[in-house]
């Protein structure tokens, strides 16, 4: 690998839904890449938005999924979310719980109260933490919305909209965050990503001075690999797909493309976001008109920057090879 992109760099970030597995079914190559990453000597760091397993259970089924790893390596976003009440509130402070236990026992790690209704805190509830569960009901929602109203410090482990599964896209803590949003007319804090603070703790746990994020979502993996200043690499095993890759904003767009976690071991040229050789792509009467032959991802590499310049998603080509890649981008 000495002349793969992973050479370039001291330590992987990866996100772990939709980019290593979905659900319980891993993700073809994942297992091989991790282990190419570790022989090679190159910190691993997993940094999850999910919120409802502790870094213990996330090892349990990384090992499970034939990907073992240690509990030092994984970020997630309730680590995050503790951390950011504990710098807001006072010590003991009351923090009414939307999520898992393990959500629960971080906060109470972090030196706060955690409690599940407004009664059971016997006073004021200084601070609400929510986190993705499966079995969060509309009475959470009551007891957490009355509690923002209230006043209460709102911090959401991330607002990711869904949840990637075997079974396909699932509600995620977004979705909840959501009915608490129109339901108080506040915007809670956000602690996963794309706020920083998971790529920069991960980072410095693993002593890298130029990491690499890896992620399937554009709004969260790779917005917070710009806003800490990172490089990434977004694959297209989970939620983002060509199109929205196209119409991603300043703020969302990674350094490099591929389709799953082996990209790592292919050529940082080869996977950059840039012209290729064999397409090319010019802006006329706002459509980008393609030609040429070749790799169809070596197209939407190409394709990219001229879409981001002129946002203009739509597209036409010019030949058959050329219409056949589009095709199998799903870009026609």
């Amino acid at each position: 690998m000495s002349d793969a992109l992973l050479a370039a760099y001291d330590a992987v970030l990866f996100d772990l839904d939709g980019t290593v597995y979905h659900g319980t079914r891993v993700i073809p190559g994942a297992p091989e890449t991790l282990r190419a990453v570790r022989e090679h000597g190159t910190a691993v760091r997993f940094v999850t938005n999910n919120a409802s397993k502790p870094p213990e259970d996330v090892v349990a089924h990384l090992t499970g999924l034939g990907m073992p790893a240690d509990p030092g390596e994984v970020h997630t976003s309730a680590q995050a979310a503790a951390a950011l009440l504990k710098e807001r509130l006072e010590p003991g402070s009351v923090v009414l719980v939307v999520g898992t236990e393990s959500l629960a026992a971080l906060v109470a790690s972090a030196g706060l109260r955690p409690v599940r209704t407004i009664a059971e805190a016997a006073g004021d509830v200084a601070g609400v933490v929510q986190g993705h569960s499966p079995a969060t009901t509309w009475a959470d929602l009551v007891e957490a919305a009355l509690a923002i109203r209230a006043g209460a410090v709102w911090v959401a482990s991330n607002v990711d909209p869904t949840l990637p599964s075997e079974r396909g896209l699932l509600p995620g803590n977004g979705s909840m965050v959501a009915a608490l949003r129109t339901a108080t007319d506040r915007e809670p804090l956000v602690a996963g990503k794309p706020a920083p603070l998971l790529f920069d703790t991960a980072a410095r746990t693993a002593g890298a001075h130029r990491p690499l994020v890896v992620g399937d979502r554009l709004d969260t993996d790779i917005a917070g690999a710009v806003a800490a200043g990172l490089d990434s690499l977004v694959v297209l095993s989970g939620v983002t797909t060509p199109a929205t890759l196209l119409g991603a904003s300043p703020a969302e767009r990674p350094t490099y493309v591929a389709a799953d976690l082996t990209g790592l071991g292919q050529r940082a040229d080869l996977l950059a976001i840039g012209g290729k050789a064999g397409w090319r792509v010019t802006h006329s009467d706002d459509v980008l008109v393609v030609s040429g032959t070749g790799e169809p991802l070596d197209l939407l590499r190409a394709l990219c920057p001229v879409a981001w310049e002129s946002g203009t998603t739509g597209t036409r080509g010019d030949g058959e090879a050329a219409r056949a890649a589009l095709t199998e981008l799903g870009l026609v």
